[in-house]
């Protein structure tokens, strides 16, 4: 059923999902675009197709269409010639290769997961695909409980014989990673398939699919890092990570009052005055931190305002104020947010007793 020629190879992001676990961020924004290290997720996969020699995207969209279209663009900026595909409704990861069917054509492809996050890129996955070839493979890393994740299970052969979804005992500690590469044969079977019951074309289904009718099912290893960024923890998780890699350097203004510790990267614009920052960390373009303190494993976007605060392991968007804020920690602030301290209350009671009461104040 596998070829040896070479061919095109086209990739498939999916960026439509709604992101409920990331709410109330995703309420007003795309959770493709949250970003870690001030740079949104989906852009560090969109390089990573690109390391890949990948240049033909398709962008599947859904209700945040028009951001995802105004901050990827055509694509350009990244090597690549985008083509934006809406889905009416997030169906499921089968359902996005249904309506893609006639941007594919015939042509292999990769599917990437947009809210994903792979460390060490793609490359090393798509040159193994392009040399073996085939009619599917998956991405499987290593993982110390596999009961959360979907599972892969591996023949003698290397090839995959059953995939299931979050089994209550896992027969492998393989987890399935949001990256597959396909050839044509995957349309057949996303059209084969019947809903799960919860509504959706699994990926997982149309892979057993062709399994069950003795297609060349692999699996490819990822060594690097890997993240599902759909939850809170996991995008301070993936800032922290990825801070971990964060070289120092100071395009901006930081005063000799200032201390920075370790890496610590200023951008361009900003100032820091009267501050302790210790690094990893990054302060964004126009961002202004005067008499604070900025802990590892902090992000702050561009054009904010850190003052006389503490903020660590954190990430603070575009546009918002911390002001008077002791110690905000494993915090996302969203665009436009401002922080500061709550009034104080008067130490006073007022009482209003009947006869013969007793009353202790603290």
């Amino acid at each position: 059923m596998s070829g040896n020629q070479p061919r095109a190879l086209k990739a498939l992001v999916l960026s439509g999902g709604a992101g409920t676990r990331l709410r109330p961020f995703t309420h007003t924004s795309a959770k493709q675009l949250v970003p870690v290290a001030n740079k949104p997720v989906l852009f560090y996969g969109l390089e990573a197709i690109a390391e890949a020699g990948i240049t033909e995207v398709g962008i599947i969209v859904g209700d945040t269409a028009e951001e995802i279209r105004e901050a990827v663009g055509d694509g350009s900026t990244f090597g690549l010639k985008v083509t934006y595909i809406p889905q009416t409704a997030p169906l499921g990861l089968a359902h996005a290769v249904l309506i893609a069917r006639e941007y594919l054509g015939d042509d292999d492809f990769l599917m990437y997961l947009g809210d994903n996050f792979i460390g060490g890129g793609m490359t090393g996955l798509v040159d193994e695909f392009r040399a073996r070839r085939p009619d599917a493979q998956v991405a499987v890393t290593r993982v110390a409980d596999p009961r959360a994740f979907g599972v892969a299970e591996l023949g003698p052969d290397g090839r995959v014989v059953a995939l299931e979804e979050k089994p209550a005992e896992p027969r492998s500690d393989l987890a399935l990673v949001g990256v597959y590469l396909f050839t044509a044969a995957v349309h057949e079977a996303v059209r084969a398939i019947e809903p799960s019951a919860r509504g959706e074309l699994e990926i997982t289904h149309a892979l057993q699919w062709l399994i069950d009718q003795r297609h060349d099912v692999r699996a490819g290893l990822l060594s690097g890092y890997w993240k599902d960024t759909g939850s809170v923890a996991d995008m301070l998780e993936v800032n922290r990570a990825v801070l971990e890699q964060t070289e120092a350097r100071v395009d901006g203004e930081v005063d000799a009052e200032s201390e920075l510790v370790g890496r610590v990267r200023i951008e361009r614009g900003a100032r820091v005055t009267g501050s302790r920052i210790v690094g990893p960390a990054v302060i964004g373009p126009d961002t202004v931190v005067s008499g604070s303190y900025v802990g590892p494993f902090t992000s702050i976007s561009r054009d904010c305002r850190i003052t006389d605060s503490e903020i660590e392991f954190s990430i603070v968007l575009d546009g918002s104020s911390v002001r008077g804020a002791r110690r905000v920690h494993a915090s996302i602030i969203g665009r436009n947010v401002e922080v500061t301290p709550a009034p104080r209350v008067a130490a006073a009671h007022r009482l209003v007793l009947g006869d013969h009461s007793k009353v202790q104040l603290p």
